[in-house]
């Protein structure tokens, strides 16, 4: 079960609470308060003015509040259906917050970083059972998007649109090529810290540019230019695999995405396209990194 039809389990219990407690229980609670308060008044009337509460005011008030309030189990479901529903909206059809991982996506995003995905800038979706609602944009080359992995759609995966359907998409000795147009590339300094899981060191790091947008990437030199442990996927023999790499045409209503960190991502390479269907949003921002709170910001 996701944590989507969890809190649309626990909008609906809530909500039912939160409704009856409107219509029905607070009512009754109303009526019980005024009947309550007239028999205290009936009281004070029997035993005289000599023996009445000297403090009726704030007995009657006691009286009524007491009577008002909600039982345990109404107050904890009533009274948290705002929260979830607010909730529930905002991380349905607004922003999603995650964490990062794993490095697939160094030096953009960083092991720890807590980012922010916009889950409206591909259309609206049911939350439940993610049917696209309202079309809105569709992904562009050098997005970086949120999506439930292919092979188990309980797992998301962060990576960046390479292919968009229609495209071919080559990469060999680790170049790339999109629609047989070489994406421009320029070196940049080294990058420092851990890129793989085990090594700390100096990374050749560079800066490619997409569709005019621009963002980096690593490779190690070392590394081979073939892909190793390639899994059967649909649409497999939409690729061409070789000692130098692969060329890929991208299917309908499907997307090419690959990480940044470039030999160091199991991505569409590995275990193929990404379909519409899968895309949760796009992300836009590092919202804290606690280790390291120069990184909050936007990215590309």
């Amino acid at each position: 079960m996701n944590f989507a039809l969890i809190l649309f389990i626990l909008v609906i219990l809530t909500g039912i609470a939160w409704v009856g407690d409107k219509l029905y229980f607070l009512p009754r609670r109303r009526l019980a308060a005024v009947e309550v308060i007239a028999e205290f008044n009936r009281q004070q009337e029997r035993v005289g003015e000599r023996f009445a509460d000297e403090n009726a005011d704030q007995t009657r008030a006691k009286l009524h509040d007491d009577t008002l309030r909600q039982p345990w189990w109404l107050e904890y479901s009533a009274s948290f259906f705002p929260v979830i529903l607010l909730v529930f909206m905002l991380r349905s059809f607004v922003v999603e917050p995650f964490k990062i991982p794993s490095g697939s996506m160094i030096p953009t995003l960083l092991v720890g970083d807590f980012i922010l995905v916009n889950k409206f800038d591909y259309g609206l979706r049911s939350p439940i059972s993610d049917q696209k609602l309202i079309a809105y944009h569709e992904p562009k080359r050098g997005d970086v998007v949120v999506f439930r992995f292919p092979e188990d759609e309980s797992i998301d995966f962060i990576k960046r649109v390479i292919g968009v359907p229609g495209d071919v998409v080559q990469y060999r000795d680790k170049h790339l090529t999109i629609n047989g147009v070489p994406v421009a590339e320029k070196e940049l300094p080294d990058f420092l810290g851990n890129a793989t899981d085990d090594h700390f060191g100096y990374w050749k790091q560079y800066q490619e540019t997409i569709d005019g947008r621009t963002n980096n990437i690593l490779r190690f030199p070392s590394q081979p230019s073939f892909v190793v442990g390639v899994h059967d996927f649909p649409h497999k023999e939409n690729c061409n695999y070789d000692d130098q790499g692969f060329t890929c045409t991208v299917p309908a209503g499907n997307y090419f995405m690959m990480g940044d960190n470039r030999d160091n991502s199991e991505d569409s390479r590995y275990w193929g396209f990404v379909p519409d269907k899968n895309l949760v949003g796009r992300a836009f921002v590092i919202w804290m990194n606690f280790g390291d709170l120069k990184r909050i910001g936007s990215f590309h």
